[in-house]
């Protein structure tokens, strides 16, 4: 593992039992693809943490995050690599808020394994999340912050299952998104994915989906999708910045239609990223 705490790198990582992200869980982060020594969508995952950093009133120092992203790939081997950015508030005296020279950038970046050819081909099998998704900041929009156990507890369920992915379901019966992933439907030839806001998260490959269905002119809906939607839709896919678009092929041991526009959404994405120069 690499890890870089405010710009050193450092064998053995330690960051104070006093730190806010220690104490609260008061912490933003994203989680990046690296691919070839190089960050992929780099700045749409900074754009994130800056509007969410705003939001709270987190300091923040894009120019310098920026700079140990680049630091920290240039010494990554791996054909790919997850990386992840974590900000902190540095260390608490009370509940009060440290002063802003005291916030805290940690690195860290380690080997990871893309899904397969063949796993895209195949499809991956989903389950229900046991649990809620919750926001403990209801009055603002999901973000990445530290506060996880709600996701870090409906994958736990999935992997103990065998699944690939463990859907969160509300309620009313609503289908909001993946512990790590947005969801899309494709039904009779228009793709739908439910709205951001307090709940759903706006991912940075949401984000490229959306971009590159507009490009391709494909019709497109953000609106809420129940259950029955699921058995019912042409294709399912999920999408991660680690992942990419992976099809789903079985929502609760339910088969789902397999259909290509995921797999062509994946190849638009590469193909103009590439071009814009934001992945090899």
């Amino acid at each position: 593992m690499i890890v870089n705490i405010d710009g050193e790198f450092v064998r053995e990582a330690a960051v104070p039992v006093t730190d806010g992200a220690f104490l609260f869980g008061d912490s933003l982060f994203e989680t990046l693809l690296a691919r070839g020594g190089k960050i992929r969508l780099l700045s749409d995952h900074l754009d994130r943490m800056e509007f969410s950093a705003a939001l709270l009133d987190f300091p923040f120092d894009r120019a310098r995050a920026e700079t140990i992203l680049h630091d920290v790939a240039k010494r990554l081997s791996a054909p790919s690599s997850r990386v992840r950015l974590t900000l902190t508030r540095g260390e608490f005296e009370g509940l009060s808020f440290p002063a802003a020279e005291r916030a805290r950038i940690v690195v860290t970046a380690i080997p990871y394994t893309e899904p397969t050819d063949q796993e895209r081909m195949e499809g991956v099998r989903c389950v229900l999340a046991p649990n809620r998704r919750v926001n403990p900041l209801s009055h603002l929009p999901q973000m990445k912050r530290g506060n996880y156990a709600d996701c870090l507890y409906a994958a736990a369920h999935a992997r103990s299952l065998g699944a690939r992915e463990a859907l969160f379901v509300d309620e009313r019966g609503q289908i909001l998104e993946g512990a790590m992933t947005n969801l899309f439907v494709v039904q009779d030839g228009v793709l739908f994915t439910p709205p951001c806001g307090e709940i759903v998260l706006p991912g940075v490959m949401r984000r490229q989906v959306l971009r590159a269905a507009a490009r391709l002119k494909i019709p497109l809906r953000e609106k809420e999708i129940f259950l029955p939607r699921l058995y019912e839709a042409d294709e399912l896919f999920l999408t991660s910045a680690l992942s990419g678009i992976l099809p789903v092929a079985a929502v609760k041991d339910h088969p789902c239609r397999r259909g290509g526009l995921g797999l062509e959404l994946l190849k638009e994405i590469e193909r103009f990223c590439a071009k814009d120069g934001q992945m090899p």
